[in-house]
């Protein structure tokens, strides 16, 4: 199943960036097995149960107290079969854990070790503490988000954490993977949201040094700064979304708000902004959100609604294909990208910490016995309440694939 289907994947947890690249390596169809901390308490908020969050999907999960010598020779015996180990924590606490990716290297030749951080493994800031937010702030991309009269809006968690953090990261494996079927050799990748934040900005500084873009808020093409590019509410307290750029598509966003083409004849003079913007306001005031994706439906005037998180899953291109699937009575974006012949996957729904299958930990090298004189040692940690009998993944995995529109969604367990 999937792509990299028959990959080994060794996740030291962490949080965010870095399990969002292992879900994505596990949705491609790699075999990831994530290292938990033992006892491990639900700390992340936002998720009542580890089970709930999507990032942790598709894996198996053993909790390991890796401050103990058994516990990072058991670490140790899993990196050797291991295509790929990946790890989000500050410069050097793999190194003290007795880690250090060097020499897991030296162990295993061919082994990728991804590393993600916030500031990168050496420089000034590198152990310092840090959140999306500060990376994005210092790569430039925070002050160039928000309205002119307010401060600087972040844009949720995902230019550091996930695009410029979590992406990169899965961007770099994959690259030292291909490498690998040339070379034979591994490495190590060095992927930190602060490159990543800052890769993301090369169009717009592109734009900047061109003389195109100035560092205000809110007074460039694609800020917000443009009438023709933004967000207008409508009369049942809505918005739609425009972006009618090019000549041809602003034409027809007048014709939809039935605007003179005269009354703004100079369409990209920055003096004529605020009266187009006053003018576009007044005319999406007038009618729903359902009426002007009506008036707009089948038009390339680049106008669509701004969908609630909740309506995401049933919008028509969504459905028409599979964009969501059910994990656990849970919907959740499908995999992507999408692959012609060897489709991705979600062999199961997030595990809470320690719920491994014994039977997919003997394809990595550990038997019964071993597990069992480990767990008796507090080596390894599993949740009183999980039973041998509740460990076992869906059989079947769920695949992406298009659908028909208003068809249901494929769920754990059922062939797709």
């Amino acid at each position: 199943m999937g792509p990299l289907s028959g990959l080994r994947v060794l996740e030291i947890a962490s949080a965010a960036p870095a399990p969002f690249a292992c879900m994505m390596l596990a949705d491609m169809g790699a075999d990831v097995l994530r290292v938990d901390r033992p006892n491990k308490k639900v700390s992340v908020e936002g998720y009542p149960d580890p089970a709930l969050d999507p990032l942790g999907r598709g894996r198996q999960s053993i909790a390991v107290d890796l401050k103990s010598p058994e516990g990072r020779d058991l670490v140790l015996s899993l990196c050797d079969p291991a295509d790929v180990v990946v790890e989000g924590f500050r410069p050097g606490v793999m190194e003290r854990l007795g880690l250090d990716p060097e020499m897991l290297i030296g162990r295993n030749p061919r082994l990728i070790v991804g590393r993600m951080t916030g500031w990168g493994q050496a420089g000034p800031l590198a152990e310092r503490a840090g959140h999306d937010i500060n990376y994005v702030a210092v790569a430039g991309a925070l002050h160039s988000t928000g309205r002119t009269d307010s401060p600087p809006t972040p844009a949720l968690n995902l230019v550091g954490d996930f695009g410029g953090g979590g992406m990169l990261l899965t961007v770099g494996i994959l690259s030292a993977l291909v490498e690998r079927s040339l070379s034979g050799h591994g490495q190590i990748v060095d992927a930190a949201m602060i490159d990543g934040a800052s890769l993301l900005m090369a169009s717009v500084r592109g734009m900047r040094d061109a003389g195109s873009w100035n560092d205000e808020r809110s007074s460039n093409l694609l800020d917000g700064g443009a009438p023709f590019y933004d967000t207008y509410k409508t009369a049942d307290g809505k918005y739609m979304s425009v972006g009618a750029l090019e000549p041809q598509f602003y034409k027809l966003l007048l014709e939809g708000l039935r605007i003179e083409a005269s009354e703004f004849p100079r369409r990209m003079d920055p003096k004529s902004w605020p009266q187009q913007r006053a003018r576009f306001a007044t005319e999406f005031a007038k009618r729903s959100r359902e009426e002007w994706t009506r008036i707009f439906e089948g038009s390339d005037a680049c106008v669509f609604p701004v969908l609630e998180m909740h309506e995401v899953p049933h919008y028509q291109q969504v459905t028409a294909r599979a964009g969501f699937v059910d994990v656990a009575g849970q919907s959740q974006p499908a995999p992507a990208p999408r692959f012609s012949r060897t489709p991705s996957g979600i062999s199961g729904p997030s595990p809470r910490p320690g719920t491994h299958d014994p039977d997919a930990l003997g394809e990595w090298g550990l038997d019964q016995k071993k597990l069992q004189d480990l767990a008796k040692s507090g080596v390894i940690w599993r949740p009183d309440h999980v039973s041998s009998g509740d460990m076992k993944l869906p059989s079947e995995p769920i695949h992406e694939r298009p659908s028909d529109q208003g068809q249901s969604r494929p769920k754990v367990g059922q062939k797709a």
